[in-house]
């Protein structure tokens, strides 16, 4: 009688086991995880607003999750085998959770956001203190004043952002190297592409939910429900515009931490796909553990790590494979952490469309790419020497192909004084290099010469305010103020001007499709040789050292991509900066406009070196040829 109910329990057991249950299980993580990366990427503008910090600072926020990676990612990789690996990815779960909740956090703690502005949104007599006026006896300056320098600069509130994003790297070092192993162990060989496909499809799903989040949440002011938005002087486009960025982070918070629960009912061990009701590979196993537990017991836990890392680093197509994977993140993370700031720059749109629109031209082909190369690999078998070139050559594609977006630019945009000087109207030229931001139209307004708050006029040029446009009248209230009588306006019109930057010319929008067309092609090559580059890190590996070898190359890839690409490459394009905004006791905030030529320069530079770079990386004959390759199973 007991023998029945144990064969019932145990086939319930069993068929709870099998290795889909974890691979969906895993496929959730994916999602979870990639969402909120993508959204911490598309909210770094906000987040660098918000406190009023260089693009530098913002790269090292940026970089502190592949800080938090980088503390565990070996130990993890190596004694994560020997623990039970899907509560190691559940508790790494709930980590996440925790970070991106307490990146939020700031929002609560800090009062309201106060944007660099001169106007009032009221209009009243007092309120004209911001227009030109040559009858004031002493010309406006900020009052520096030491306690709110103490309070916005030494505060210091992005530290709590800069450690939520290190504890979500922390929590995310488990489930890749862990997961990818969990599946290789106890997958069909011929089943582990497709499987891996759906992973890194799982995360192209989360990214595209999370650019779809992160477009909705730009466009709520951070404020929001504590402020009445009818007075706001500022647009979606403006720069010092920032977005309710908090609140995604606390639905990336609630995700993670649901998409944990599957991991804790899972088992430590499967039987293998396909042989799961065979009795002698059950007896198999069964010996096989109990070896495995002899063998610990009289090696230990640790005395095989230094032979495996020995290994790894004589495996001449694990390091060059590694080498390769490191020159291509350093493109990937700059394109994806500021490609929405580049964008804004270049095309004059919104952070909001330009999320939108990277999710909708880059995330689907990324998809598709993903199946199809897993099912490349699956149907045609091709080996592990074929997919080392496939990939290879994909990849050059790819950036080759990138570099025609360069070739979609617009002129910046014409700010009287700054990029182009007083008399000339939307004339296209060379940055203008003297920056006399006082022109002899406003030279007696006496007016603030470093604050920004732009308006732009009839004749299609842009002032860094309506007082340095010379403008003595006003009307209307917020967003829909209107400024009139404006001495350095030289049109046909009523010489007035509106709030914000005026917009770039028509056939910028056209060059931002064709830059969206071709980035389409580009991200579904980048994808293709995704799968096939897995394969050759996998197959050029032996089984014992999958998990520390997918474990030691993204510690790799963390120390000499992740951290320092994002830092440097911020500092960069701090030095493109033409206008910085000022806090309130006149230090240097975040930078309002940048010179977008120079920042293409900078990106154009960057991609042509890693593309040289990996030109000049051969695949050696004697490499291809070695028994690294020939004793690896192929799928």
């Amino acid at each position: 009688m007991e023998e029945p109910g144990k064969r019932v329990a145990t086939r319930g057991v069993t068929c709870f086991s099998k290795i889909k249950m974890f691979l969906l299980a895993l496929t959730g993580a994916y999602v979870a995880k990639s969402l909120s990366g993508i959204y911490m990427n598309s909210m770094l503008t906000q987040i660098e607003r918000q406190f009023n910090i260089p693009t530098s600072i913002v790269g090292f926020i940026n970089g502190s999750f592949e800080i938090g990676n980088l503390l565990f990612i070996i130990f993890v990789s190596y004694f994560g085998t020997k623990l039970h690996r899907p509560i190691v990815i559940g508790v790494g779960c709930v980590v996440m959770g925790l970070g991106c909740f307490l990146i939020s956090l700031p929002h609560f703690l800090m009062g309201r956001y106060e944007y660099e502005k001169t106007i009032s949104p009221s209009n009243n007599l007092s309120s004209n203190s911001f227009l030109c006026s040559g009858n004031r006896s002493q010309t406006l300056t900020p009052t520096p004043d030491p306690k709110e320098c103490s309070k916005e600069i030494k505060s210091l509130m992005w530290i709590y952002v800069m450690v939520g994003n290190l504890i979500r790297g922390i929590g995310e070092t488990p489930i890749m190297p862990l997961g990818i192993s969990y599946i290789e162990d106890f997958a069909k060989s011929e089943n582990s592409p497709l499987y891996i496909a759906i992973l890194e499809t799982g995360k192209i799903v989360g990214p595209l939910i999370g650019l779809l989040l992160a477009s909705f949440c730009t466009t709520l002011y951070v404020d929001i429900g504590s402020v009445n938005t009818d007075d706001l002087t500022i647009a979606l486009t403006d720069t010092r515009w920032v977005g309710a960025w908090w609140i995604g982070f606390l639905i990336c918070a609630g995700v993670n931490v649901l998409t944990s629960i599957p991991f804790f009912f899972l088992p430590k061990t499967l039987p293998k796909e396909g042989l799961e009701d065979n009795a002698d590979v059950t007896k198999s196993n069964e010996k096989e553990k109990h070896r495995e537990k002899a063998m610990g017991k009289k090696r230990g836990i640790t005395k095989d790590f230094l032979p495996f890392m020995k290994s790894l680093f004589c495996n001449p197509i694990y390091v060059l494979f590694t080498l390769i994977s490191v020159l291509q993140i350093n493109s990937f993370i700059i394109t994806f952490t500021f490609m929405p700031k580049y964008l804004e720059q270049q095309y004059g749109k919104s952070t909001a469309e330009i999320i939108f629109l990277i999710g909708v031209y880059s995330l689907p082909p990324i998809c598709i790419g993903y199946l199809i190369g897993g099912l490349i690999m699956k149907k045609f078998k091709i080996t592990v020497k074929k997919a080392a070139y496939i990939a290879f050559c994909l990849s050059l594609i790819e950036y080759l192909l990138f570099f025609l977006n360069f070739m979609w630019t617009c002129d910046n945009f014409p700010v009287a004084g700054l990029t182009t000087s007083y008399e000339h109207e939307r004339i296209q030229q060379p940055l203008y290099v003297k920056k006399n931001v006082l022109a002899e139209c406003s030279k007696t307004c006496n007016c603030l010469t470093k604050t920004w708050d732009p308006v732009c006029g009839d004749n299609g040029l842009s002032y860094m305010s309506a007082c340095l446009a010379g403008c003595e009248n006003s009307d209307g209230t917020g967003i829909n103020m209107v400024f009139q009588n404006c001495s350095c306006i030289q049109s046909s019109g009523s010489s007035s001007a509106v709030l914000g930057l005026c917009n770039k010319s028509p056939d910028c929008t056209i060059k931002l499709q064709y830059f969206l067309i071709v980035s389409v092609f580009s991200y579904f090559i980048f994808s293709l040789a995704v799968i096939p580059g897995y394969m050759v890190l996998l197959r050029c590996t032996k089984s014992e050292e999958k998990s520390l070898g997918v474990g030691l190359h993204t510690f790799f890839i963390r120390v000499f991509g992740g951290i320092p690409t994002p830092i440097y490459f911020g500092a960069l394009i701090d030095r493109t900066c033409l206008h910085w905004g000022t806090l309130k006791c006149g230090e240097p905030g975040a930078c309002r406009m940048y010179d977008i030529n120079e920042y293409s320069c900078f990106q154009q530079a960057h991609l042509h070196w890693v593309a040289s770079s990996s030109k000049r990386i051969k695949l050696p004959r004697v490499n291809l040829h070695s028994k690294t390759f020939e004793e690896v199973p192929t799928p």
